[in-house]
């Protein structure tokens, strides 16, 4: 007879006064690997931290094995700078001088090594790590920075693994590389728990489970005439008078001996709509600071911005004035305390955080987009305490506010559930095409790229690719 590894009897969490889980039954055999798929705010992640022992809970959970070790990899990880505080900043990882304040993939990895020689453990080359050892944690991409919990997760040696949401932030290479991973830890024998998207289901998956939620999480917005009316209560952007959006010739960045851009030279035109798309640590995420006036080696290179040479007396605040910006690294960088509201209307003014008071009419700006976006129902709540997809549907509401003349969208639909991706979608490509908007799309999904994109730029390596 196969024996039980986990039982879940009438569970039910509550956070706040909002019910999240409601009576849920789950049995998991040994040797069982699961899956918990479901839309944005179901509770799945939710799920995955009650296993942990993070909420309270009614109901029962019972593990049938004695001191069952369990470890989790999230969605976002925050990681300690040398002082052990997390007080860092985005543009820290730009900043050579300041980003070694923060400590190396190899110093992070070895207290969990346990005594162990770390450099011979096997899964620091399954995992592509071998490479990132001396690399400061806060300039890994959002992929290496998964791999990088990955690897703390099993050299802690659990009996249960629960990955939530894995395959987020990887590109083709590192979800196929995963996939054979997760195959591998199945073999071995860790029971797996996956919370995923039904697209990423790895062999070794053997049980799916889907969680909807309470009914107001499955209802998503839906582009009609009452959006597009909305939309037309949008001015035009400001400041929108140039010809050229960005202008880089023989563009080189390197940090010490580390080459992260190499010959870059790259034109985008007013209105035009180019996707970036590469490998993960090749060049991206470098490659937008130099146009969101987040990286100071901008300034040695030849960088045009909106018909301006970078340097020649502009400030910061000048150039994020007429962008709008998402990305997966900078979500690590707000105020979890903060309210829906305020996250998004810090957009109109650039800063991670509000510190001022809105005009009326800057309050109604907010409201609109909380509207389009599906968010009123989240104005007071704290981004803590809202699912990954729906802080995302914030900073994403954050970077449209301004209704800027350009949006740069890195990775924008991590963590939102098909609805919400595929509104986003249409939502961009109705704003490109209503105020002539200039977009720079990055993302490793090809469906999930709005269909006004027609420009396309590839880098490997730090290189430009045909």
């Amino acid at each position: 007879m196969v024996e039980k590894f986990l039982s879940l009897e009438g569970v039910s969490v509550q956070i706040g006064n909002k019910q999240i889980l409601k009576n849920l039954d789950l049995t998991i055999l040994r040797g069982e690997q699961w899956a918990v798929t479901g839309p944005s705010g179901s509770g799945k992640s939710v799920l995955a931290h009650t296993l942990m022992g993070r909420h309270f809970y009614k109901g029962q959970i019972t593990f049938h094995q004695p001191e069952t070790r369990i470890a989790i990899v999230e969605q976002q990880h925050r990681f300690l700078n040398r002082s052990g505080t997390t007080d860092l900043y985005y543009q820290q990882r730009f900043n050579a001088s300041d980003a070694d304040q923060t400590i190396t993939v190899e110093q992070e990895l070895t207290p969990f090594s346990s005594g162990e020689t770390l450099l011979n453990w096997e899964w620091l080359d399954h995992l592509h790590i071998r490479p990132l050892l001396a690399r400061p944690l806060i300039q890994l991409s959002n992929g290496e920075n998964k791999r990088v919990q990955l690897a703390i997760a099993l050299l802690e040696k659990p009996d249960l693994l629960i990955l939530d949401n894995p395959f987020l932030g990887l590109d083709t290479e590192g979800r196929a590389t995963l996939h054979r991973i997760i195959n591998m830890l199945a073999e071995k024998g860790i029971q797996l728990l996956l919370v995923t998207s039904p697209r990423e289901l790895p062999a070794a998956i053997t049980h799916v489970t889907r969680l909807e939620g309470p009914q107001e999480t499955a209802q998503h917005a839906h582009l009609d005439t009452n959006v597009l009316q909305q939309l037309q209560q949008l001015s035009a952007p400001e400041a929108a008078t140039f010809s050229t959006a960005v202008k880089m010739t023989d563009v080189n960045i390197h940090y010490g001996e580390k080459v992260l851009l190499r010959h870059i030279s790259w034109e985008v035109k007013k209105g035009e709509r180019w996707n970036v798309s590469g490998p993960n640590g090749a060049g991206k995420s470098t490659l937008l600071s130099l146009i969101t006036a987040d990286n100071p080696q901008a300034y040695a290179n030849d960088i045009w911005l909106f018909d301006r040479k970078r340097g020649s007396g502009e400030t910061i605040w000048e150039v994020k004035q007429k962008i709008g910006f998402v990305s997966p690294e900078l979500h690590l960088y707000f105020d979890y305390s903060a309210t829906s509201f305020e996250v998004i209307a810090s957009g109109l003014f650039d800063t991670i955080g509000l510190f001022r008071l809105l005009t009326e009419e800057q309050e109604q700006r907010v409201i609109l987009w909380m509207r389009l976006l599906s968010l009123e129902a989240l104005r007071s709540l704290r981004l803590a305490q809202l699912s990954t997809g729906q802080q995302r549907m914030v900073l994403l509401a954050r970077a449209l506010i301004k209704n800027p003349p350009m949006l740069i969208l890195d990775e924008p639909c991590q963590g939102l559930d098909e609805d919400q991706t595929s509104y986003f979608r249409q939502l961009v490509g109705l704003l490109c095409e209503a105020f002539g908007t200039t977009l720079i799309y990055v993302s490793h999904y090809r469906e999930e790229i709005p269909d006004c994109v027609d420009k396309f730029l590839r880098l490997e390596d730090g290189a430009i690719v045909p």
